[in-house]
């Protein structure tokens, strides 16, 4: 896989509009983003747009990782 950073602010704190991944393939092929705010995490798959993505909130993803971890 290949990510990169769509948009990084200065600030070190996540802001209203957070920080956008462009995530890509070992074949550069694109997949789509990786939206992280400080209230969602939001997965944009091919060219769908910022807000109609699959959203979850920080505490179903903790969960979600927490309980695959056996």
């Amino acid at each position: 896989m290949k990510v990169s950073v769509k948009d990084l602010r200065v600030s070190m704190d996540l802001g209203n509009n957070g920080i956008e991944l462009g995530v890509y393939d070992n074949k550069d092929v694109y997949l789509g983003d990786l939206r992280i705010g400080r209230g969602t995490i939001e997965w944009c798959k091919g060219k769908t747009k910022k807000g109609n993505g699959v959203q979850k909130k920080w505490p179903e993803l903790i969960a979600l990782f927490e309980d695959g971890k056996q």
